[in-house]
């Protein structure tokens, strides 16, 4: 049984001049144990069939479904009315940090195209006919790229990060998180490489260490600590060149 409604506002694209269109208000029925997404649904389904949105899984799987909530980025699927209300109403926009394509769609590209400049994918040199070798699973190296292989690319982290919102060019949490996994995985033979890509003009060092990344990762993931390590590699390659 219905309870009571919620207010709902959600930011909308611009028209087709690229005017800014008002925030549209939707009336919600409200339910007990009911997430942002269902709000989301109820509203495209009964209220306004063009608003658009993302989600697949439902259950925090895929973190497709991420949006703005409250000015807060979050998992709508996983995220209850109960704990984003204030008083009756929630206010629901696109991630921010990356472009709109429509109302709460964002355009993910510049996200992952930050995670190829990272070098964040796999640098093998072995071929199918070599041997594949043992990883040692409980060393050092191993449990610190094992702490952020966990990372879906919801882009949570990145929509959080005030640096991005003030240097495009920086690679942001994400992209550093997987190259930093990738410099401490044994079956990665690329580490100069990632080094180089991650010193540079949008690297690492550009972080001002506040921490929003680790605070809203909905997988609990430590992108800020990553990012410090990479930090210290590269500040110690470097005395290791002067020498």
């Amino acid at each position: 049984m219905t309870s009571s409604t919620i207010k709902v506002t959600i930011e909308r694209s611009p028209d087709a001049d690229g005017q800014a269109v008002p925030r549209s208000t939707f009336e919600v029925p409200s339910y007990k144990s009911q997430t942002v997404l269902d709000v989301v649904s109820w509203i495209q389904q009964n209220a306004d069939p063009t608003l658009s949105y993302r989600f697949a899984c439902r259950v925090g799987m895929c973190g497709s479904c991420a949006m703005m909530v409250n000015g807060v980025p979050r998992w709508t699927c996983r995220t209850h009315m109960s704990k984003v209300l204030k008083g009756d109403t929630v206010e629901i926009a696109p991630l921010r940090n990356l472009p709109v394509i429509k109302d709460l769609v964002v355009d993910m590209d510049p996200f992952f195209d930050k995670w190829v400049a990272a070098e964040g994918v796999h640098h093998g040199t072995l071929s199918r006919h070599d041997p594949i070798p043992k990883v040692d699973a409980t060393s050092k190296t191993r449990a610190t790229a094992d702490a952020g292989i966990e990372c879906i690319n919801c882009s949570i982290c990145y929509a959080a990060c005030d640096t991005v919102s003030g240097n495009p060019d920086y690679l942001g949490p994400a992209a550093l998180q997987r190259a930093w996994t990738l410099l401490n995985d044994a079956k990665d033979d690329s580490r100069e490489t990632i080094l180089d890509a991650v010193s540079g003009s949008g690297g690492c060092h550009n972080c001002h260490s506040m921490g929003s990344c680790t605070v809203h990762c909905p997988n609990e993931l430590d992108p800020m600590s990553a990012i410090a390590g990479l930090k210290r590699e590269t500040v110690k390659r470097l005395f290791s060149r002067s020498k």
